[in-house]
């Protein structure tokens, strides 16, 4: 068998809807991972669109942001989803984006710029479960390390699509009894919604 022969195509995997749908976007990673069957991808996904004025291109209105995923070539839901959503109110819109794209005994990490820092959730939409996390000033990538416990160290010589494969490995088998709350209730705790262009030289 080739090296193309083994290629796996978005078309073929849980990301093919959002592919179509023009999503997934400003991808550091979108293709095979090292692992046989496998595409990962690092980028965003756009959840609301601006409407688009003739041609011009507009970026979407929010996204979940520096998302880490990898699906199995012929499978029909996402097994494993770690990204950020800069309010914990853009949860319930990347629920009804990814709907019938996840499953329930999946592994979903959403990190939130409004929440407390010492908040740690789990929030359930429909059937699905999601762990959601502060972040402030830092990195989905960064807190998914820090959250599995997982050195820099022990990657750092793996290429990209080799240290997706490390993190979301492990995070698949990630199991925290955090306070299950209902979402009604973690939104009339959430914060304000920070500005992101303060404090920004212009």
């Amino acid at each position: 068998m080739t090296t193309m022969e083994k290629t796996v195509a978005i078309e073929a995997t849980a990301l093919a809807r959002l592919d179509a749908e023009g999503r997934l976007l400003n991808a550091v990673l979108k293709g095979p991972t090292t692992k046989p069957g496998r595409f990962g991808f690092r980028g965003d996904i756009a959840l609301k669109f601006q409407a688009q004025v003739a041609d011009e291109k507009r970026p979407p209105d929010f996204s979940v942001e520096q998302v880490l995923t990898v699906v199995q070539d012929g499978e029909s839901t996402i097994p494993v989803l770690a990204g950020y959503i800069h309010s914990l109110a853009y949860l319930e819109t990347a629920a009804e984006v990814l709907s019938g794209l996840l499953r329930p005994e999946g592994s979903y990490f959403m990190f939130c710029n409004n929440i407390d820092l010492l908040a740690k959730y789990r929030i359930k939409m429909g059937d699905i479960t999601f762990y959601v996390l502060p972040c402030d000033e830092s990195t989905v990538w960064k807190e998914m390390l820090d959250l599995l416990s997982i050195d820099k160290n022990d990657i750092k010589k793996l290429d990209t699509a080799g240290k997706l494969d490390y993190v979301l490995d492990a995070a698949k088998g990630f199991s925290e009894p955090y306070d299950l709350v209902a979402y009604a209730d973690a939104l009339a705790k959430m914060e304000p919604v920070k500005n992101r262009n303060e404090n920004r030289p212009v």
